[in-house]
């Protein structure tokens, strides 16, 4: 439904989106999740069509970034960071007024109307002025004119921003139930709500793509956590079930490894060092979720023995 290949964006000599290539399927829930600055926002403008690309090309429904820019809006629901909204306008009266810009036919918009601010919580709220609400009813606003529409797509940039715990909650659950009729990007430096809500994750860092994969995917990768008293690599590698071998650390006499192979390699494991008399002072299976895919794709360390 939404292919992105190649794409870029420079601001002079910076990349701040630098070669960015994946596909989305139909009623996915992904989350593009980054630290600040990754450019994870950068990618939802020019997705969403708001921005145009250096390089590359952007297909959604068969239709192109560029020449369709137009249709494919009309297809899109798009909450940005920093939603901007009318203070002076009430919150029925700014809905109304999206629901116009949106194409929606007057026998159409009071009902969509009823539905939307019923989904987002904001009955109550209905006929305030938007300069009085809180930040947080401000981001229900925001994502109550993003989904008045029933987009097939919508673009969520950090929904959660300003939410207390129970609006977090019921956020969670409007885009559970969003998925259900429309294909969800939930763009977050949040990992939590990755967890939350997606079952997929694209990380980013300094522009670049460097992670792809589904979560269940990634917490079921089998990795064993070993820690000898000396180098001990070449030994690590040539033992049968060990795919790949990788140093973490070295201190005090202690060296540690991470070993990408499965809990049943670990009496293997024991048993070729205990022949090559390599003293055995941690052996024990990865705590893999994505916290730690995380770290490891931004080169933050974790201490061994993964994340607690």
């Amino acid at each position: 439904m939404i292919e992105v290949k190649g794409l870029s964006r420079h601001y002079g000599g910076l990349a701040v989106v630098d070669d960015v290539s994946f596909h989305i399927g139909r009623g996915e829930v992904v989350g593009l999740l980054g630290h600040n600055g990754a450019g994870k926002t950068t990618i939802m403008r020019m997705v969403t069509g708001f921005l145009e690309p250096t390089s590359g090309r952007i297909t959604i429904d068969g239709l192109h970034i560029g020449p369709s820019t137009r249709e494919i809006q009309k297809r899109i629901g798009y909450l940005p960071e920093n939603c901007p909204l009318w203070p002076e306008m009430t919150v029925v009266d700014f809905l109304d007024f999206q629901a116009t810009l949106h194409g929606l036919a007057d026998d159409d918009r009071p009902r969509a109307l009823r539905e939307t601010i019923a989904r987002t919580g904001l009955k109550e709220k209905a006929l305030a002025p938007i300069y009085t609400l809180s930040r947080g009813y401000r981001q229900r606003v925001g994502v109550a004119q993003a989904i008045l529409h029933h987009p097939k797509i919508v673009i969520l940039d950090e929904p959660t921003n300003g939410l207390d715990p129970t609006q977090i909650r019921h956020m969670r659950t409007l885009i559970g139930e969003l998925a259900k009729e429309a294909t969800v990007i939930v763009s977050t430096h949040i990992l939590q709500e990755v967890q939350a809500i997606c079952a997929r994750v694209l990380i980013l860092r300094s522009g670049r793509l460097v992670v792809d994969a589904r979560l269940d995917a990634l917490e079921s990768d089998s990795r064993l956590l070993v820690t000898i008293d000396q180098e001990g690599e070449s030994i690590l590698k040539a033992i049968p079930g060990v795919a790949s071998v990788r140093k973490t650390s070295a201190s005090q006499g202690q060296h540690g490894y991470i070993l990408n192979a499965a809990f049943a390699t670990a009496p293997m494991v024991a048993k070729r060092l205990a022949e090559a008399n390599i003293a055995l002072f941690a052996l024990q299976p990865e705590k893999r979720d994505l916290e730690t895919v995380f770290a490891e794709a931004n080169d933050i360390h974790q201490p061994e023995g993964g994340v607690k």
